[in-house]
């Protein structure tokens, strides 16, 4: 399997790299910040050569009561949470205004075999709908607007959604996994621990290096 890893920015490229290990199976490329940046670059990475896998990583807001500070994420799906129309009557999606999709799907045995293998090493892992925003959410109204809207929302990131979508044009499947530096909701930088999310995006790399 040829795997093409995607991340964000360079330390959670560090971090995964050093658990899936010197293995030639995986290569590397940054997304960038935000979803327009995420699409272009997954586009041109991806189109270089034939992949079997894109693997989405780096770290994320948690919804409270769904993934904690810590934990692991597995995304059930990818979903572009704010990508719509806010209407009197509240939020239209784009399927609703019948101009496309918001959501792309991931490879759901693939993300069901890492979901396991994350929980039988010990790890804090579940899996969930993974939203993608154009702007990170920093209050408790977002959150909980956030969270009605998608059922079951376990994190929020900004980039999964523009690299889904480049690769399900190019036809590759997609697997996103997430680690949790911090509740979604009102920010609060000194309660952040992205160490310990990237700690855990190494951790969860070295048990996706023998399910992939």
């Amino acid at each position: 399997m040829r795997v093409l890893v995607m991340t964000a920015v360079a330390p959670e490229q560090d971090a995964i790299r050093r658990g899936l290990g010197d293995d030639p199976r995986f290569e590397y490329a940054l997304a960038g910040v935000g979803l327009a940046a995420s699409a272009v670059n997954g586009a041109l990475a991806l189109s270089k050569a034939p992949y079997d896998l894109l693997l989405i990583a780096g770290i994320a807001g948690g919804f409270e009561g769904r993934a904690e500070v810590g934990s692991i994420v597995v995304a059930s799906e990818i979903v572009a949470a704010d990508l719509g129309s806010e209407l009197l009557d509240g939020f239209s999606s784009l399927e609703e205004l019948g101009f496309g999709a918001s959501r792309v799907p991931v490879a759901e045995e693939l993300a069901r075999r890492a979901t396991a293998a994350l929980q039988a090493a010990g790890l804090p892992a579940q899996a969930g709908p993974v939203l993608t925003v154009a702007t990170a959410t920093g209050t408790a109204a977002t959150a909980a607007a956030l969270a009605a809207r998608v059922p079951g929302a376990a994190a929020e990131a900004m980039e999964g959604f523009g690299l889904a979508t480049a690769a399900q044009r190019l036809g590759v499947p997609v697997l996103e996994v997430r680690t949790i530096s911090n509740r979604v909701g009102p920010r609060d930088r000194d309660a952040w621990r992205i160490g310990d999310a990237l700690q855990a995006l190494e951790a969860a790399g070295s048990v996706l290096a023998e399910v992939l």
